[in-house]
């Protein structure tokens, strides 16, 4: 085997084991807050935000570790955002300022 497919060789194994290990978290939204305010998770793992009040949320994070924002959805519905970073992410709510987490990657 050459260098470069063994390169390709090694990512690929890497890859798979971050994946094989990777597990599905999930955090509801009720009452028009975040049903834990810290959640640890490790990276490769995700998270789903379910919404299970009866007004629209939109979750987002403008942290450096992980920036995204999940739009605007209603009750009933769950969006998913997989933690590829270690470190500190604060979660929040576009429509209700009040409502914040933070999601520690190790």
């Amino acid at each position: 085997m050459n260098r470069f497919s063994l390169g390709i060789a090694f990512f690929v194994v890497q890859f798979a084991h971050v994946q094989a290990h990777a597990t599905e978290h999930v955090v509801e939204q009720k009452n028009k807050k975040f049903v834990v305010k810290q959640l640890n998770v490790t990276v490769g793992d995700s998270v789903s935000f379910k919404n299970s009040d009866d007004v629209n949320h939109n979750v987002f994070s403008l942290s450096d570790t992980k920036t995204f924002d999940l739009g605007s959805y209603p009750k009933g519905q769950a969006r998913k955002v997989t933690f590829d970073k270690a470190g500190m992410v604060e979660v929040e709510c576009a429509i209700h300022p009040d409502m914040r987490m933070e999601v520690n990657v190790k």
